[in-house]
């Protein structure tokens, strides 16, 4: 199987006065190409530390990473920073749009940042994410003006602007109600069945049930996983494993 993410024996410590805290303990794992994974797990478990190292946001105090053949531990700030705006997209809890920039600025700016020579393209390819997120008719309005659900749309829009080879969310519907988290859920489905490699940190089954594949930490350890599809059994292993 061609593995996207391989992750071995990681681990990572903080530092906190003269206490140590372990917040991932030898955690393996591997996801492959087009795959969808939930991790799930409760607070403190270490799951959004897992999502921040698979990304390239925080480096570990030791076992490896490599995303699309990138070996990120051994990579220095400036070659993650590359490696990030050309192969992940993130999606966040809370969005974080910019404010005092139009929807479709917010769109294009990742795009711009890695490169600002086919401005065109960039248009259009933003147009067309939107179009096919369903905000089009909100592409000249600022995020503030928008619904949760809304600002989420674009929220991934902005992270598939530069096709990602892997788009992580943490807590994607954590800040939306029923209605728009459904929302978001399909659509990031759909991209998965187009091919769309998704890691997702959700504290919610039913979230979770969208995946194909769910990943249980407790205490920065790895000590399950089961198929995707069944919100109620889910629940009930995370309840096992808590």
């Amino acid at each position: 199987m061609n593995h996207l993410v391989e992750v071995a024996d990681l681990t990572k410590t903080y530092q906190i006065g003269d206490v140590a805290f372990g917040a991932l303990r030898g955690v393996s794992m591997a996801i492959a190409a087009g795959d969808s994974v939930a991790i799930m797990g409760p607070s403190g478990s270490g799951k959004s530390t897992l999502l921040h190292l698979i990304g390239g946001l925080d480096r570990p105090t030791g076992g490896s990473v490599t995303v699309d053949g990138y070996r990120l531990h051994m990579m220095d700030e400036t070659a993650l920073a590359k490696f990030r705006r050309a192969h992940i997209g993130f999606v966040f809890q809370f969005f974080n749009l910019v404010d005092n920039l139009t929807v479709l600025t917010n769109v294009e700016l990742p795009a711009l940042l890695a490169d600002r020579r086919d401005k065109k393209r960039i248009r259009r390819r933003a147009t067309d994410l939107l179009e096919k997120l369903g905000v089009a008719d909100q592409a000249g309005k600022y995020p503030w003006e928008l619904s949760g659900g809304q600002q989420q749309r674009v929220a991934i829009a902005r992270a598939l602007i530069n096709r990602p080879t892997l788009l992580l969310a943490d807590e994607p519907t954590g800040n939306l109600d029923s209605a728009s988290g459904h929302q978001v859920l399909d659509i990031l489905s759909e991209f998965n069945q187009q091919g769309q490699t998704i890691l997702i940190v959700t504290h919610d089954a039913v979230a979770a049930a969208r995946a194909r594949r769910v990943l249980f930490l407790r205490d920065g350890r790895l000590v399950g996983h089961m198929p995707g599809g069944d919100a109620r059994r889910i629940a009930q292993r995370l309840t096992d494993a808590g």
